[in-house]
């Protein structure tokens, strides 16, 4: 075997073990920080941590067999500069991924709504969110516009509350509403006794008072305090002769799946 024969042996080798310890490295750093940043934020590092193990390790194979690195690297400086011009918005994108890895607003399984847009959350990565919408619909968000929108993370805490808000006449009756309103409340399994509900009065007018029926539930069982407590509030109200307007909920006019 001769000198050339060698050197590409060694290099063949070396390139081996470069790609060993590239898996190697991904597969430590993605252990290492799935336990502090979640499996969906511990994934785009390890592959960063594999890429830079991967190159680096392919180079000096290649200097072993007598390749000219600066003319690789003066091509990839001119190549770095073009593919710079023409991808501003996904360098743009991969720092925003960053931020999101390091603030970590949601993580993968989360409901969130951003901006516009509600789902369930499926991926984190460098350029984009994946998630899946309440329909069932796939949805990448560039990092991007998710560092620039608004996140309200839906799941992040144990519990949630729901707020209906309704227009009355103007009854003498009030206290006797308020009772009924709590006493209906307090009829559902589903509300939570701590938080305690509340029966909040907003303001009046000339013809309505409006009236604020706060109940919380744990955030699994969501769905069914709000239908539930808007079900017994209307018929409680029906069944005493008391006509009344909903104004709005407060909680949420598109619900996660919970």
């Amino acid at each position: 075997m001769n000198w050339l024969q060698q050197d590409w042996a060694h290099a063949s080798v070396a390139l081996l073990l470069t790609v060993l310890l590239a898996v190697l490295v991904r597969t430590v750093f993605q252990r290492a920080l799935a336990a502090r940043l979640g499996a969906g934020q511990s994934k785009p590092i390890s592959r960063i941590a594999f890429w830079a193990v991967a190159i680096g390790g392919s180079a000096g194979a290649l200097k072993q067999v007598g390749f000219d690195l600066s003319v690789l690297m003066g091509a990839a400086g001119i190549l770095t500069v073009a593919v710079g011009f023409a991808s501003q918005t996904s360098a743009s994108n991969l720092v925003s991924g960053l931020f999101l890895l390091a603030e970590r607003p949601f993580q993968i399984g989360d409901s969130v709504r951003i901006g516009v847009t509600s789902g369930e959350v499926l991926s984190v990565d460098l350029l984009s969110v994946k998630m899946r919408t309440f329909d069932n619909l796939f949805v990448r968000v560039p990092n991007e516009t998710v560092m620039k929108a608004e996140i309200i993370n839906l799941t992040r805490f144990p519990v949630r509350r729901f707020d209906l808000v309704l227009r009355l006449p103007p009854t003498p009756r009030l206290g006797e509403v308020e009772g009924l309103l709590l006493q209906t409340l307090a009829t559902e399994n589903v509300v939570l006794n701590e938080p305690a509900p509340q029966i909040i009065w907003l303001g009046t007018g000339e013809r309505w008072i409006e009236v604020q029926v706060s109940a919380w539930a744990v955030r699994q069982r969501f769905l069914e305090l709000r239908g539930r407590v808007t079900v017994g509030v209307f018929t409680m109200l029906q069944n005493e002769g008391i006509p009344a307007v909903p104004t709005a909920s407060i909680a949420s006019a598109r619900p996660p799946n919970l």
